[in-house]
């Protein structure tokens, strides 16, 4: 993350509010809920990709900024870096915008990587050109 990034990059694939259900015993929205999200909306974008089935293979360079507070407005967005033969690589970038000061700031980024899934299960080819493409 850069101090000069100001605002989201990529699309907006997913939304919601941190509640009280979610925290931590800090009182901090617990970072395994954070993860789920950015997950969710990384499944999101690879399903469109893949025009299918697809699933989480990997998630690399995962970085805490700071925390998610009860009430902040949490937004995933999404942007494909890459793709192979049956891969989709992503940025994720977790934003919040804080409830009592309405400030706007990058949480949580990291690289999602999803394999395109057949219905029997196993890995199959991307399409040639997908909904992001």
């Amino acid at each position: 993350m850069s101090d000069l990034q100001t605002k989201p990059e990529g699309e907006l694939t997913l939304q919601t509010v941190a509640m009280p259900a979610d925290t931590n015993s800090g009182g901090d929205i617990f970072g395994g809920w954070v993860v789920s999200q950015m997950d969710l909306a990384a499944g999101i974008t690879a399903q469109q990709r893949a025009q299918g089935r697809a699933a989480t293979v990997a998630i690399e360079a995962l970085r805490f900024h700071a925390p998610v507070l009860v009430g902040d407005l949490f937004s995933v967005y999404s942007t494909i870096i890459r793709t192979g033969r049956t891969s989709i690589t992503m940025h994720i970038e977790a934003w919040v915008r804080r409830q009592r000061t309405g400030e706007q700031s990058m949480v949580t980024e990291g690289d999602f990587t999803f394999v395109a899934i057949a219905e029997s299960g196993v890995t199959r080819a991307l399409p040639e050109r997908g909904i992001h493409d």
